[in-house]
């Protein structure tokens, strides 16, 4: 696919049961923003936790991608049809 094709295609998936159409290319943690989400995950004490660097370093941006938890949001890009669950 080329840069222009990838620019007007849009792939579909699921975040905490509410589907979301982006454009492809785009990073789970981007879809995820997109929707009023205000945790990704919460710490051992409870607190609330979202993306912090972007690029994987801090794993603040973990969620649960069909079904395989501790995935880096930050780092996955969407695939069609992928479930996402956040906290």
């Amino acid at each position: 696919m080329t840069d222009t094709q990838l620019m007007h295609h849009h792939v579909q998936l699921t975040i905490n049961g509410q589907a979301i159409r982006v454009p492809a290319g785009s990073t789970v943690a981007a879809a995820i923003a997109r929707l009023p989400i205000e945790a990704y995950r919460h710490s051992v004490q409870g607190e609330a936790r979202a993306p912090l660097c972007g690029m994987g370093i801090c794993y603040e941006c973990r969620v649960t991608i069909n079904q395989r938890e501790h995935t880096l949001s930050c780092q996955t890009l969407c695939e069609e049809g992928m479930v996402v669950t956040t906290t």
